[in-house]
């Protein structure tokens, strides 16, 4: 007689249904199956189903120990099993061992469930790449779509795709699901401090003296974020060109799923009421929608704090068709040589390196309208354009990047929207809050806010507040001084600060659809290294009006009587707050002694990042109106590279829209309307 030990879960979820979070997934029982393998009626096996309550229940019976002998069930429901005692015995210690060994086993897999959540998501490494791609299109592992980048468009798309078509997910990072400081908002600021080689945010720093952050895990930006969710503008969108029924379709699709309404903080309800009695009107209440006036606009923050990213819209992906590979860093994109002058060269795959260092190959079906697109956000994607060989040909050869396509657009027109902020201490801590309230002011500038991230048990020493160094925007010390030990320095220094002193919040002013713009550019053939970028903040004299309009604004937002009563802070000069501000205001751009007496000065010395930098493969430049590469054949762009202005107040929602809609849109235009049935 031969034990055969299974188990299973009960209430298993579709496929295509959203996982639940962990700690519903533990209420959900764990059933142990035993069967019994006996030959002694016939020649031929039967399974006879064995629990363990009953087999404990007639173990220990009484009766369990006459002496009898075995008499072997039959198929028929509800028969006891009768046992001699040595087999018993033998019985029950085999069963004690493969109970802990499949104790064991399930730890292992709850392990793996909570780290990757879904089935679909696995390590590079564990890829099998064929070693060459043959003409006729096959190859060990082939796809109808590759995308590279499991950002905040990647994601969708990848979901969208993969319901009628085999997709290949690539992203550099790892996953989100088990990071704390990515998942809960008390931990904002702590996860954008982190600058190891697997944080979720690598930090650069921009030309211009800013330091910047771009991500690094599966789910991009939305994983490191804010939170604030608001749509593009109708201008937006008819500017683009986009077909308005799928947009309407798309941005429900991702509200439905990871969007929620905040619980407002006072700090925020302050800001409302003083940018009403600033004319900063009408207030609009609570809605996605850009319109101009005051409004609360949603969130990816749940009512407990917890965070729902774009990587959670992979729920919705058909587990069979969809293969995620994280820690999956692609080099390249290959190309088939083309076959005459005329024709232009053909994507055909990419070649990436696993966590372990090694380097693999993932090739396209044969089908012309199979695809590579990349998804890595407005810096990566023009990164991996040029590393690919498609770029501006001296900067290629200065490398020695084999030239594919020779496109001096590529890289070019790259814009970040210039932010001041403006420091308000206060009597007492705030709660925390990050952006929830949002002015959209006739002055071509935005007003935002956020408050109490001074105040953290886990960082009070070293992080004062959603500008401090720690988190972003590095140190006052000049360009020149720039070095790891001046840096350490000043984070020494930042520790000696008093806590009083950052008590309180900021008023976010920020530049909306700069023209001032500047360029990206290869440093070195790694891909892991950031490239060189230039956005010449403020170069252009209109970026910079606005921005003494804005902060005009936000100091009177500051002086206003709804802000000092609801906040119990004392009226101060605007010397005073721009003053505080300055050192506030952490950035790599030198100071000078008029700061808080030329409010332009104000702006060029304390401009910092909202991380919303766009562009760099412009559309009619680099891709055509649906985003695919000009001059090659079988590659799109879908990402915030396109743009050459950032969507509405804050571009998440719009960007993982854009990834949905052009999942819809490719799905159409291969399958008919209404054909792939998503």
């Amino acid at each position: 007689m031969k034990v055969v030990v299974a188990s299973r879960r009960t209430h298993k979820p579709r496929a295509n249904q959203p996982q639940p979070h962990r700690e519903k997934e533990r209420e959900r029982p764990f059933f142990l199956s035993c069967y019994l393998l006996d030959s002694t009626l016939s020649h031929k096996s039967q399974l006879i189903p064995f629990s363990l309550p009953s087999f404990l229940k007639n173990f220990f019976h009484p009766m369990a120990f006459a002496g009898t002998t075995t008499a072997a069930a039959t198929a028929a429901a509800g028969r006891e099993v009768v046992m001699n005692i040595n087999s018993k015995l033998f019985l029950l210690s085999s069963f004690l061992l493969l109970l802990l060994l499949l104790s064991s086993s399930q730890a292992k897999e709850e392990e793996f469930h909570e780290y990757y959540k879904y089935p679909f998501i696995r390590k590079a490494s564990t890829f099998t790449s064929s070693s060459s791609f043959s003409s006729s299109g096959t190859s060990d592992s082939s796809y109808d779509y590759i995308i590279v980048g499991g950002g905040t468009a990647g994601c969708p798309l990848a979901a969208t795709l993969s319901r009628n078509f085999s997709v290949l997910l690539l992203e550099r990072g790892g996953v989100p699901f088990s990071n704390a400081n990515v998942s809960f908002l008390r931990n904002f600021h702590i996860a954008l401090a982190d600058t190891s080689p697997y944080s979720a945010s690598q930090y650069f720093v921009s030309t211009d003296g800013v330091l910047n952050a771009r991500a690094r895990v599966l789910g991009g930006g939305t994983c490191i974020n804010a939170g604030f969710y608001t749509r593009a503008s109708q201008r937006f969108i008819e500017k683009v060109g986009w077909d308005k029924r799928l947009v309407n379709e798309s941005y429900p699709w991702v509200e439905k799923q990871i969007v929620h309404r905040p619980r407002v903080a006072p700090w925020q309800v302050a800001v409302r009421d003083s940018l009403l009695e600033l004319g900063v009107s009408p207030f609009n209440g609570f809605t996605y929608d850009h319109i101009n006036g005051t409004k609360f606009g949603g969130t990816i923050f749940d009512r407990f704090g917890r965070r729902h990213t774009a990587a959670d819209l992979l729920a919705t992906a058909n587990p069979s068709r969809l293969t995620v590979l994280v820690h999956a860093s692609v080099q390249r994109v290959l190309f088939d040589a083309p076959s005459s002058p005329k024709t232009h060269p053909k994507a055909v795959g990419v070649l990436f390196k696993d966590e372990n260092g090694n380097l693999h190959q993932a090739f396209l079906n044969n089908d012309v309208r199979s695809e590579v697109v990349l998804s890595c956000g407005a810096i990566g994607t023009p990164q991996m354009m040029l590393l690919s060989g498609i770029g501006p040909k001296p900067e290629l050869d200065r490398l020695n990047i084999p030239v594919v396509l020779d496109n001096v657009n590529v890289g070019k027109g790259m814009a970040d929207n210039p932010m001041n902020s403006i420091f308000v201490p206060t009597k007492e801590p705030v709660s925390q809050s990050l952006i929830q309230t949002v002015g959209i002011t006739k002055l071509g500038v935005y007003i935002e806010a956020s408050s109490g991230f001074g105040q953290s048990n886990d960082s009070i020493e070293c992080h004062h507040g959603i500008m401090s160094a720690e988190i972003g925007q590095l140190s006052t010390i000049p360009p020149k001084q720039r070095t790891p030990e001046a840096v350490a320095a000043f984070i020494r220094r930042k520790k000696e600060l008093p806590h009083e002193a950052f008590k309180g919040g900021f008023i976010l002013e920020k530049i909306a659809n700069p023209i001032s713009s500047g360029d990206l550019k290869l440093i070195s053939t790694n891909v892991e290294e950031n490239p060189s970028v230039t956005f010449n903040y403020f170069s252009h004299p209109r970026d910079l009006q606005r921005c003494v309009d804005g902060i005009r604004l936000a100091t009177r937002i500051v002086q206003s009587k709804k802000f000092t009563q609801i906040l119990k802070c004392d009226w101060e000069t605007r010397e005073r707050i721009l003053n505080a501000s300055v050192h506030a205001n952490v950035n790599l751009v030198p100071k000078h002694p008029n700061d808080t007496k030329s409010i332009e000065q104000f702006c060029r010395d304390t401009v910092i990042t909202i991380w919303h930098y766009h562009g760099g493969c412009h559309v009619g430049k680099v891709v055509n109106s649906e985003y695919k590469v000009l001059g090659v054949r079988r590659m799109r762009i879908v990402d915030g590279s396109v743009f050459d202005e950032s969507p509405g107040t804050n571009p998440q929602a719009t960007v993982m829209m854009m990834g949905r809609y052009m999942g819809l849109k490719i799905l159409e235009d291969r399958l008919g309307k209404g054909a792939a049935g998503v």
